[in-house]
């Protein structure tokens, strides 16, 4: 039976057009209970990104929670996404923004929140939240 699921048993190597283009990484399935609210929780705390003015890692717990509708983010697509943010400069409240972005524009949920919370630097922990309601 083919699900049309690419990422799922295959190697964890990203190309530099998934680098490129993260988005193209995600990939969903559809929601085997659609008339039913339900909330998804995923929690990965080995984020990593850069700070785009010193070139410092950046740590961070991001937690995604979400009402799916018609589709749900497959999990293994979901960590490759995040991969693909290692090497890239980015601050905080883009690089969180960036990720409900994409995962609205791929799953279409109900409502979505994305939490990250990056690890002290400089003396200083931030926590960026964010959200989407596709009722607002």
């Amino acid at each position: 039976m083919s699900t049309g699921l690419t990422q799922l048993g295959g190697k964890s190597i990203l190309t530099e057009a998934q680098i490129a283009d993260p988005r193209s990484i995600l990939e969903a399935f559809d929601n085997p209970r659609p008339q039913r609210d339900f909330e998804i929780k995923f929690v990965f705390p080995e984020f990593t990104s850069l700070c785009p003015v010193t070139g410092q890692p950046d740590f961070a717990t991001l937690t995604v929670r979400y009402v799916p509708d018609r589709l749900c983010v497959e999990m293994k697509s979901l960590k490759l996404y995040f991969f693909s943010f290692r090497n890239k400069g980015i601050f905080y409240e883009a690089v969180t923004n960036q990720i409900l972005d994409d995962l609205v524009a791929t799953v279409h949920p109900r409502r979505m929140t994305v939490i990250g919370e990056f690890a002290v630097r400089g003396g200083t922990a931030g926590t960026i939240t964010v959200e989407y309601d596709s009722a607002n």
